[in-house]
């Protein structure tokens, strides 16, 4: 069991208490018990320390001399990366040994892999298959023919990859995700929808990260391409002849329609829905469950549904906030019209325009 000064030493961090005190795991400020060290990030984080039952913390160093601060700290400049070390060497993930290319495996004989490429039982390349060096690709999942992969990928268990995609390096696809599916395009013809041509591929740059049950459809004729760098969360739906740019952040449940495209490093949260051919411009912000339905310029923050520029939204959202006292006061202005209409002696003579004013 490590002592807290031998985890400052790990991260290159100086310890502010007894360095002696023993760490046995790593947990959120909420949920930490006795022996456990946590992470404060910023002053929020540090209020809720006070009730923690934590038995030290990593701060940065802006931190160090506040007052709320009441037990062992690791000080260290990037607080969140030295966090992550710290987790990890208390409790290092179980990683598999297998290595090397597994007999229960089916591989076309010309699919071509580079070396020390990994491919778990049950997992299946077809013809034309390219693989470069360092890659991973786990039990189940389905390589068809003529998909390229770059070098030191990894696709977990179930990723299914249709033909013709071609995959950067060092790019992570997460279980069950569905890269090149065809495209929901249909043509009415005779009384019956027919299928429009879907003969374009995927486009994975370099760096990206796509999780699990995401799907991202072929292009028509061309490609769907996901710009290098970008993340995608879990259960995301990218449709047929989208453009992502750059960096982008697409959280949990966005659903892009077909043809849209984006700048680089926008930023979605969940559940965003975009309609088709949309243009969305660099440095983008949309809020959760907003529903885009026209371009966005650059830099823009949107957020609602339909989405409208944050300002004017929340302006919206604080008027609608107001209705019921609203609502009050025309009530009381409306009953004090008709005591002036009384009280003038108007009330006969302009009976019928009272009433149709107080409707």
């Amino acid at each position: 069991m490590p002592t807290l000064g031998e985890l400052a030493a790990l991260v290159h961090g100086r310890v502010q208490g007894d360095p002696s005190i023993q760490i046995q795991n790593a947990a959120t400020v909420r949920w930490a018990q006795p022996g456990d060290i946590t992470l404060v990030e910023n002053e929020r984080y540090l209020k809720q320390l006070v009730s923690s039952n934590a038995s030290a913390c990593v701060i940065p160093e802006d931190l160090a001399a506040h007052p709320c601060l009441d037990r062992p700290a690791i000080v260290v400049g990037q607080c969140l990366e030295a966090f992550e070390r710290i987790v990890a060497h208390l409790r290092p993930l179980p990683r598999s040994e297998f290595a090397g290319i597994s007999p229960h495996a089916w591989i076309h004989p010309d699919a071509r892999l580079g070396p020390n490429v990994t491919v778990y039982p049950g997992a299946w390349l077809d013809t034309g298959v390219q693989v470069g060096s360092g890659t991973v690709i786990h039990s189940g999942c389905r390589i068809l023919a003529g998909t390229r992969i770059g070098r030191d990928c990894v696709l977990f268990p179930n990723v299914v990859v249709y033909e013709g995609t071609r995959i950067g390096d060092r790019v992570v696809i997460h279980a069950n995700a569905v890269i090149g599916a065809y495209g929901f395009g249909y043509a009415l013809r005779d009384g019956a929808y027919c299928r429009c041509p879907q003969v374009g591929y995927v486009e994975i740059q370099d760096d990206v990260e796509i999780g699990a049950a995401t799907t991202i459809d072929r292009g028509t004729f061309d490609a769907t391409v996901i710009g290098q760098g970008t993340k995608i969360d879990n259960q995301v739906m990218i449709a047929h002849n989208c453009h992502i740019g750059r960096h982008n952040l697409l959280c949990s449940q966005v659903g892009i329609a077909g043809s849209c495209a984006t700048g680089d490093y926008v930023i979605m949260a969940g559940q965003v829905g975009v309609r088709d051919h949309v243009q969305i411009g660099s440095g983008v912000r949309l809020g959760a469950q907003a529903g885009v339905a026209s371009d966005i310029p650059d830099g823009a923050c949107y957020f609602g549904s339909p989405a409208r520029p944050e300002r004017e939204e929340r302006q919206i959202l604080g008027s609608m906030a107001k209705i019921p006292e609203m609502r009050k006061q025309l009530k009381r202005l409306d009953r004090l019209v008709q005591q002036l209409l009384q009280h003038t002696g108007l009330q006969d003579e302009h009976s019928g325009e009272a009433r149709s004013d107080a409707a």
